[in-house]
Order: structure tokens, then sequence, then C-alpha cells
């Protein structure tokens, strides 16, 4: 375990390889790219000079799935475009034909694409050091807020039973039987409750926790960084980056709960309305890191 602990790959920044880019209608998106990554950049290396992560060198590319063709690595953040971007993982490997045949629960539960800690020692250094690592996230409120009506305001045989119960049991005063027996019915101000207690009836969850321990992202250097809020244009211009085949576009439906409003910053103030000011400073406070990280305004 010793070859794992303490390990740090330096943030330097490496040109993207832009040999596949025909025609320059994608200046303006390279150039906003060109700004991320050199912000991240500076961030960490500020950041790194106070903090150096100790960690496993496995537990650092957990979240990461490998694309060998294209020799690209993505780094999961659940809530910004994470299904359809394994679906178009699975079209670039060849394991399917088309993004918009790929159910959710083959994308989710199928097991088709491998993840980069499925890999030797050597397997994960030299990928990690030669492939296009890319990562796409989103406003931390805005992800929170989806994460909770995704995974509490619809029907879920996962998440009800296993947080629901365990929430409505800590954080609800006098919960009815059935409340308590389904854990149906969680309240927002009750999930933020669970999220900022440092005694969690149930551990965390991926899809609300902080992409600074999902990614790593001032450990690993990734090469391009993209928004859910330019998601489209920021997901094709990457495909081009990489060689992708040209009928290969990022898709554009919704996943799952296709009538449901997407979770817009004025859904958000909905939600924050049920915090005190304390609880909505605190929740901020939690994702501090993000918002730094990735240049987004603090509410």
């Amino acid at each position: 375990l010793s070859w794992f602990r303490g390990v740090y790959l330096p943030p330097a920044l490496h040109p993207l390889n832009k040999t596949f880019i025909k025609g320059d209608e994608w200046q303006d998106i390279d150039s906003i790219q060109e700004k991320r990554r050199a912000f991240l950049q500076d961030f960490c290396k500020t950041y790194n000079s106070r903090k150096k992560l100790q960690t496993h060198l496995v537990h650092l590319v957990s979240r990461i799935y490998v694309e060998d063709r294209h020799k690209v690595l993505y780094c999961e953040v659940p809530k910004a475009g994470c299904s359809n971007w394994k679906r178009v993982l699975m079209v670039l490997s060849g394991l399917a034909a088309s993004a918009n045949n790929i159910s959710h629960d083959d994308v989710h539960y199928g097991k088709h694409l491998r993840k980069l800690d499925s890999y030797d020692l050597k397997g994960i250094y030299t990928r990690l050091n030669t492939y296009t690592k890319f990562i796409f996230v989103r406003d931390p409120m805005e992800r929170l807020v989806s994460a909770f009506r995704d995974k509490f305001e619809h029907p879920n045989s996962y998440y009800h039973p296993v947080f629901g119960k365990a929430i409505i049991k800590k954080y609800r005063h006098n919960a009815d039987e059935e409340a308590l027996k389904t854990g149906s019915g969680v309240k927002f101000k009750e999930f933020i409750q669970y999220l900022l207690d440092s005694h969690r009836p149930v551990g965390m969850d991926i899809h609300w926790e902080q992409v600074s321990k999902l990614c790593y992202p001032c450990l690993i250097n990734y090469d391009f960084i993209g928004r859910f809020e330019t998601l489209e244009e920021d997901a094709n211009y990457f495909l081009q980056l990489v060689g992708a085949p040209a009928h290969l576009k990022f898709p554009k439906f919704k996943d799952r709960h296709s009538s449901d409003e997407r979770t817009s910053a004025e859904v958000v103030r909905q939600y924050l309305k049920e915090l005190s000011k304390e609880e909505r400073q605190l929740t901020y406070d939690f994702y501090h890191l993000d918002y730094l990280m990735f240049n987004y305004t603090s509410p």
C-alpha cells in the first residue's frame, strides 16, 4: 500500500492535440476552454502549496471511465450529463451504434465500460500520462437540487429505503409509521440536515459528493473541463478534439423524468427558500471548494 500513499500528479498544463479540429467555428469554445484550464491550474498551485492531499491511487481514479480506442478518460460527475456521456463512450468504443438507443439501465448497470481502477498500476499510470482526461462539472447548488429531485421526489427502490428511512427517522419529529416504513416523502430541508450532519445516519453518495472528492482535480491534470451549462457545445467540441466519428453528436435528451422542468437557477431558488439563512450558508460552505475550483459564482 505504500506504493499508493501521497500520490501527487502535478497539474502541468499540456497543450491539447487539436489536429482533428476542422475550420474555425470552435474558436470561441476553445478560448473559453483554455481559460478554464488555466484558472484551475492557478487555483491548484495556490491550494496545493497549503495542503497536499494524501490518498491511494486506486481510490483517486475510482470514478474514471476508460475508452481505449480514442484514448480518453472520463471522470464521472453525477447530475452533470454523466448518463449521456457514458452512452457516448459506449459508441466510441464500438459497443453501440447510436447513443440514442441505449437504455438507462444499460448505461448504469450493464457494466459495459471499464474503470481505471480495474487496471494494474502500470496500466493506470500509462493511461493517466498519455490519454486525454476530461471532466464535466455543474453549478454545485443546481447539481445538489437536481440530485434531490431525482432521488427523493420520484419512486426509487434504493434511495427511499436506504437514505429516506434514515433521514426521516433522525430529522423528522413525530414521523408517521408509513413514512418511517417506506422512506418516501423526504423534504429538502431534511435532506440538507442530513448533508450537513457530521454524524450522518447513512454515508455520502456520489450524486451529492463534492467534485473535489470524486475527481480530485488538483491531483489529476484534466485536459478538458466542460460545463453542464454549456453541455452541448462543450461536448461536441470535445468529440471533435478526440477524433470521434463525424456522425456522433452528444445526445440532447433528458435521461429520466423527461416531463420534469430542468433544474435551473430559478428552480434552485425555490428550494433554497425552505432553508434558514444559516443552512443556506453552510450548504454553500460544504461545496466551497467546487465553487472555487471551477470559477462558479457563489450564491
